[in-house]
């Protein structure tokens, strides 16, 4: 099991004390809301981007624009790049990557954690990142950030990472950053299909979205406290039936598909809730309670 081993705030920046120098590589939207972030807590701030146009806002801000990667790799002991994939990270530090010796290389592109661990190669000295928050709250408390890589490399940056955002490290392995990511977008993915759902079929019923949403939020939050449960149960490997049996959540499971096609609303959601349930019952799982389904999701039913 991993631990979560450091958390780096975003404090106010002491604008008086200028923080260690940055370059942004990537200037996207994101790697935008990361450069005007580090030049609003006082850091010099480097940028590079294919198209040098989009610099320019930053550029009218105090941001110096490289004329090449080299330039701008060379410009910073912290070299954070956001690009649209792995490949593009290869495609543009590749042919330049002699550039980062002794420099710290932050990767906030997404990929997947073999790339994170591909990367990693490159220098003793890499971390690999992920951003959990959209553009317009960087810089801001709900905005947090995963990292994992190398520990010496968080701990020398940590201040200047926790200007992005709150900031956490998971441990050595790069990839587990990534890890995080997808599982944690797929959290929020399957609660979005969940609540699409829902609304198709109130809707169905002639009940607005915007009346089920605090109803949906509400049952959200309470479904929580179960993820906080299920979680340990999952962790001891015994899953008791506290609240309900596989039984109780399939027969109510079968009530929706039966709804969705009354409604004539798409049941393949719905019904891939029951075959999950019942996979894990002809598994063993019988009277067991809902983390039971671990056991399927782990290819073990």
């Amino acid at each position: 099991m991993t631990e979560t081993t450091n958390t780096a705030s975003n404090a106010a920046p002491d604008t008086d004390l200028p923080g260690e120098p940055v370059t942004v590589v990537g200037l996207g939207l994101m790697g935008k809301a990361l450069a005007a972030a580090f030049l609003a807590a006082g850091h010099p701030t480097t940028v590079w981007n294919r198209t040098p146009g989009k610099a320019d806002e930053l550029v009218g801000r105090g941001a110096v624009f490289a004329s090449s990667v080299t330039d701008a790799l060379e410009a910073s002991p912290l070299v954070v790049v956001c690009l649209s994939d792995a490949a593009a990270v290869r495609d543009t530090l590749g042919p330049h990557r002699a550039a980062l010796a002794g420099r710290t290389l932050v990767n906030l592109t997404s990929g997947t954690s073999e790339e994170a661990r591909e990367l990693a190669s490159w220098t003793d000295d890499y971390l690999d990142g992920a951003i959990m928050a959209v553009p317009e709250v960087i810089g801001h408390p709900e905005a947090f950030l995963l990292f994992s890589g190398a520990p010496g490399a968080f701990e020398r940056h940590r201040d200047s990472l926790g200007r992005l955002g709150n900031a956490t490290y998971f441990g050595e392995d790069a990839g587990l950053a990534s890890l995080y990511d997808v599982a944690l977008l797929g959290v929020m993915w399957g609660t979005l299909n969940a609540f699409l759902h829902g609304a198709a079929l109130l809707g169905a019923a002639k009940v607005d979205a915007s009346a089920f949403a605090p109803f949906a939020n509400q049952w959200i939050a309470s479904v929580t406290g179960f993820i906080s449960a299920y979680a340990e149960q999952i962790d001891h490997g015994a899953y008791p039936a506290e609240d309900a049996t596989l039984e109780t959540h399939l027969a109510t499971m079968k009530y929706l598909v039966r709804e969705s096609a009354a409604a004539g609303i798409d049941t393949e959601w719905p019904a891939r809730l029951q075959a999950l349930t019942e996979r894990a019952i002809d598994a063993g799982h019988s009277g067991a309670g809902y983390a039971g389904l671990i056991d399927v999701f782990r290819g073990q039913a």
